[in-house]
């Protein structure tokens, strides 16, 4: 296992285990990415919210890498769903990032009485070929059912927030059962967890930094990871979890420190 190594996804198409992230990278998004690519990475997780699916496009283009090569993600916002825009808020995303087609669109949010009907939209894109892959994001459980029982795909990915204080256990077990690719946003709870001295212990014993253990963590849970860093160090540092492994002893230790705490929304009240 290393960098390189690929998920398959529940329509054949192969994810890599970690990614970058680039939320709030903002004017640091271009050499962030071209950092990540240089590093070895081929996955960029992006979103419309995020403002910088231009700057994500460029760089993949400027480090002369195939673009299939790349998987890219990019999300669907809750304006263009309320507005039902969902095929205009894509062919944006493509405009800017300057491909023909996404790896994975994901819903960014599970908007009421909205995200049936993008889903049907995006599962119409999906067939033209302009998206590889279709998922979601911060779905529950009770979410993903809804959708399950009134569309034709089951969502690739579901995307949500987990780290050490917010497992998401539960959702992500559904998931498995349900045949969804989990896969962590703010794996490091935005830098929250990178101090917690059980986790420094951890670090300690296998001569690895906090944020290392914790990916390594997603990982061996069988877990997509995408950590944002715009610092060249740590998107290096970041990717190299492949030389060790947890002990279970450890990964259930990890679970414990579970404490419901969230750094983002909660899906079931968010107000955007």
């Amino acid at each position: 296992m290393d960098i390189n190594t690929t998920k398959t996804l529940n329509n054949g198409v192969e994810i890599p285990i970690i990614g970058l992230g680039v939320f709030k990278s903002g004017i640091h998004t271009y050499r962030a990415v071209r950092h990540a690519l240089e590093a070895g990475y081929r996955h960029i997780d992006t979103a419309s919210y995020y403002q910088n699916e231009e700057a994500v496009g460029k760089a993949v283009r400027d480090s002369g890498i195939d673009r299939e090569e790349v998987f890219i993600t990019s999300k669907l916002w809750t304006d263009d769903m309320r507005k039902r825009r969902v095929r205009q808020a894509l062919e944006k995303s493509l405009s800017l990032l300057n491909t023909d087609y996404l790896d994975l669109y994901l819903i960014h949010w599970p908007v009421k009485e909205e995200f049936v009907n993008s889903y049907k939209v995006m599962e119409e894109l999906r067939s033209e070929g302009k998206i590889r892959a279709i998922g979601v994001s911060n779905f529950q459980i009770h979410h993903l059912k809804t959708l399950m029982t009134q569309t034709n795909l089951t969502p690739a990915v579901n995307q949500i927030e987990s780290h050490p204080y917010l497992n998401n256990n539960e959702v992500f077990e559904f998931c498995r059962q349900n045949n969804i690719m989990p896969q962590s946003w703010s794996p490091l709870a935005r830098g929250k967890a990178l101090e917690d001295a059980k986790l420094k212990v951890l670090a300690s014993k296998y001569n690895k930094t906090v944020a290392q253990i914790i990916i390594r963590w997603h990982i061996q849970k069988g877990v997509i990871v995408i950590p944002k860093s715009v610092h060249k160090e740590r998107i290096i540092e970041n990717a190299e979890v492949f030389d060790f492994n947890l002990t279970d002893q450890d990964i259930m230790e990890i679970d414990k420190l579970d404490c419901d705490l969230r750094t983002g929304s909660h899906p079931d009240t968010f107000t955007f």
